[in-house]
């Protein structure tokens, strides 16, 4: 069966798979990779760039020799463990902590000096802490602001506010176990990682507010026909909705895929490197939270409200009574 026809059978109801009645089961599972996640965000936590916390860093081209670098950053700084990692094919990153001007000259020397490389080849750049500080405090407010817009704006599209604590609960979901992946890796995070944090949130409640909207017609239907239940009515929209999702990621997740590839494994630490893996992490997890939570949830949320009780007990009696659509 072709996924065009598995599409067809699923949006008419000819087949359907009980994504509500198993809530239980997707609940666990998301509730355990976000404890995992939690947990690994605790011990090891996260590896912050130099954009955050501050510090020097020197990169080197026409050399990829880690061991001498490190040696060479040892030998001004005695003590240091300096961060070392390759760039490209034939290049290397050294991170310290914050030096003085006359300790960036004398590293520069000796990087030179040991490496055998052109002076023009060593660069070298500070960042005070203070103004890490200030790229954190931004960050975060970047964060909550898109998190209350993101609620305000979908409590007044869906005109419920239990459609926008699902999607704050999925977005939670989502940014927690990626975040979650990069205490696991080991990879940094820079500006450009959030910025790939901010866009999977946007990518999640983009595939959330397309099965909301799928949700709001077909339980605005039940309501009137009385012909199914609101769970019922809920699950026929993440059913019609599933392929159009799984094929929506698949297609994203290759290009993504080979820019992490591509930025880990040839062009070694980078932008590519550092916001493909958020991506390619919040996709996966986004196009779970947006079929195994959010719906359910919803439908947890709304069970003890009068009206959905009313439609779910006149199903059960076989009652057929015309009720405004919501």
């Amino acid at each position: 069966m072709s996924m065009a026809q598995l599409g067809n059978r699923l949006y008419t109801g000819e087949s359907s798979v009980d994504f509500v009645g198993r809530r239980k089961l997707w609940f666990l599972i998301g509730a355990a990779l976000v404890l995992i996640s939690a947990v690994l965000l605790w011990k090891p936590g996260l590896t912050f760039g130099i954009e955050f916390e501050g510090g020097s860093e020197f990169r080197v081209s026409g050399s990829s020799d880690q061991d001498t670098a490190r040696e060479a950053v040892e030998t001004v700084l005695p003590g240091t463990v300096p961060t070392v990692t390759t760039v490209g094919t034939n290049g290397v990153r050294v991170q310290t902590e914050t030096v003085t001007t006359a300790q960036l000259d004398e590293i520069r020397a000796e990087l030179v000096d040991r490496l055998g490389v052109p002076a023009e080849d060593v660069t070298s750049s500070s960042i005070g802490p203070s103004w890490g500080a200030d790229v954190t405090n931004k960050a975060v407010t970047g964060l909550v602001v898109f998190l209350v817009i993101v609620s305000i704006v979908m409590a007044l599209y869906f005109r419920a506010w239990q459609m926008a604590l699902a999607s704050l609960v999925a977005l939670f979901h989502d940014l927690v176990i990626t975040a979650g992946v990069y205490a696991l890796t080991g990879f940094e995070v820079t500006p450009a990682s959030v910025i790939g944090f901010l866009t999977i949130l946007g990518y999640s409640l983009y595939d959330t507010v397309v099965v909301f909207d799928k949700v709001r017609e077909n339980t605005s239907e039940a309501f009137v026909k009385r012909d199914r239940t609101f769970a019922a009515a809920a699950n026929l929209a993440v059913n019609q909705t599933v392929v159009r999702s799984v094929n929506t990621t698949v297609v994203a997740l290759l290009p993504v895929a080979a820019i992490l590839f591509i930025g880990d494994l040839l062009l070694g630490a980078g932008t590519l490197r550092d916001i493909s893996l958020a991506l390619f992490v919040g996709m996966l997890v986004g196009a779970y939270s947006s079929i195994f939570i959010a719906t359910p949830l919803l439908v947890v949320l709304r069970s003890r409200e009068p009206r959905v009780r009313r439609l779910d007990e006149d199903v059960r009696t076989g009652v057929v009574a015309a009720e405004g659509a919501e």
